[in-house]
């Protein structure tokens, strides 16, 4: 299911289009360039690569969404807010938003990174997110920053956090081996398997070296959260043989 559907009509600027989709005008056109500049184009474009931005961007998003949540859910504990937001601001909710109104499309890379994939990369279309989050705020200001993440997140975020694909397994797995204190999850790369720009990664999950669960996927964060899920339902499993 598509959560999000956002399109620009056909511009000779293409920049230009992004502007209108996203709802706001740089007047900086190089901090939008850098938050496109994927790190595979540098030495073809002469452009910083967007993994600055993406930093900040980060941290951005991190307290808008946070503000928010505090400010709408009074009621709720640090852990369920904490596990709210991170239904919210993971790479597979960015990843929709990117794709919703085609950020790949506007990305610069290099033609290799272009044919494998890239364009299309989860990991990379949601970190150019985020870099697009830290341009503005750097541009215009927090307030603008916010107005993009109200517009593409917040105004949805009901839905988003309601969809059980989004769900955060890894927290729900820590907090209950802490909670019966078995210790810390700890996650291990058991195998990779394909080429590059279609690599599937398997995950295993631990506690106490003890293996409790395994996932797989494209990325590795995929691939834990995967790994938690499973460990999660055995567990439950398990309490419901007692």
């Amino acid at each position: 299911m598509k959560l999000f559907r956002w399109f620009a009509k056909p511009s000779a600027d293409p920049l230009s289009g992004l502007e209108k989709v996203i709802g706001y005008k740089f007047k900086n056109r190089d901090l939008l360039k850098e938050s496109l500049s994927h790190r595979s184009s540098i030495r073809e474009t002469g452009l910083a690569s967007n993994e600055r931005l993406e930093f900040l961007g980060d941290a951005i998003l991190g307290s808008i969404v946070s503000t928010f949540l505090y400010k709408n859910h009074s009621s709720l504990t640090e852990g369920e807010l904490t596990r709210m937001k991170a239904a919210l601001v993971n790479e597979t909710i960015l990843a929709q938003v990117a794709q919703s109104f085609r950020l790949g499309d506007y990305l610069f890379m290099s033609h290799d990174e272009e044919k494998s994939g890239g364009r299309n990369r989860p990991s990379i279309t949601a970190d150019a997110f985020e870099a697009l989050i830290g341009a503005i705020y750097l541009d215009g200001g927090y307030t603008q920053a916010e107005m993009l993440v109200r517009k593409f997140i917040l105004q949805g975020y009901k839905i988003i956090i309601g969809n059980e694909q989004l769900h955060n397994y890894k927290g729900e797995l820590l907090e209950y081996l802490q909670a019966h204190g078995k210790g810390m999850p700890h996650y291990k790369v058991s195998d990779q398997i394909g080429p590059d720009h279609d690599k599937l990664f398997i995950v295993g999950v631990y506690a106490n070296n003890e293996k409790i669960g395994e996932g797989e996927g494209h990325s590795k964060k995929e691939a834990e959260q995967k790994a938690a899920r499973q460990a999660l339902q055995m567990i439950k499993r398990g309490n419901n043989q007692k």
